[in-house]
């Protein structure tokens, strides 16, 4: 199994969010057909207003997805069954359901088994103090910080149901530049047999070594979402593909 790198694009009212004292957002299309040219062969695009209950960008999603030659993955506010039907209808490759969308497992557990490889499950964590691999972490939706489980039990729940993968995010960290837990995402592929992508908190190109290094013990952590770090000119994607690619 490689190793993939998937770019995000957080899009807030039609346009790129950018981190406090960085310049004016751009045009979302831009960034991420500058993406796409610089080698991005998957791109997480965010709709950060609908992840919060504000509005949609379903248009502006969509757009990007028709212009771009790669793959797309959309996420943010896809909780039920009217979001999931639109995001799918973007033709995007991959669509992840919100964290919130965990507050009915029955319906998670339908869609699951009715849409397969094209969902993954994205998981926000709020990790608790103690061992990576036995604290009872919790699962905060985001927008209303709603609690909705322990990441362990859930995890095991949304396998059986026929998850076929994780994009997990550590909330404490995500969009923070403080660096990414890699024994926390390891402990995470562990616990599962599905492929597990890496999300919140990468801020150099030695974060993007250590989960690398991790995939020796756990060879499905899949990949990682970079944002913040890749905006902020932490490090190029050409370098970032380099480091995942070797």
């Amino acid at each position: 199994m490689g190793f993939t790198l998937l770019p995000a694009v957080d899009i807030v009212g039609g346009r790129v969010r950018v981190a406090p004292g960085q310049r004016a957002a751009t045009d979302p299309l831009a960034v991420a057909l500058g993406l796409q040219a610089a080698g991005a062969e998957w791109i997480h695009l965010v709709d950060i207003d609908a992840a919060f209950g504000r509005a949609t960008n379903r248009d502006v999603l969509a757009s990007i997805v028709n212009t771009l030659d790669i793959d797309v993955e959309i996420a943010g506010g896809v909780t039920d069954a009217g979001s999931l039907d639109a995001a799918l209808a973007s033709g995007c490759r991959r669509v992840c359901l919100g964290t919130g969308a965990i507050a009915d497992l029955v319906w998670c557990s339908q869609v699951l088994a009715e849409h397969g490889d094209r969902l993954a499950m994205s998981l926000d964590v709020r990790l608790s103090e103690g061992s990576v691999g036995s604290a009872p972490h919790r699962l905060a939706a985001r927008g209303g910080g709603a609690d909705v489980g322990h990441l362990w039990s859930t995890m095991a729940e949304l396998e059986a149901a026929g998850c076929r993968r994780f994009i997990v995010t550590d909330a404490g960290r995500d969009g923070m530049l403080t660096g990414l837990d890699a024994d926390f995402y390891t402990a995470v592929a562990r616990a599962t047999t599905v492929p597990v992508i890496a999300s919140g908190g990468a801020s150099s190109l030695d974060d993007l070594r250590a989960l690398v290094k991790a995939v020796r013990t756990a060879p499905n952590l899949e990949g990682a979402i970079v944002g913040a770090a890749l905006h902020a000119g932490r490090f190029t994607l050409a370098e970032a593909l380099d480091i995942v690619g070797s």
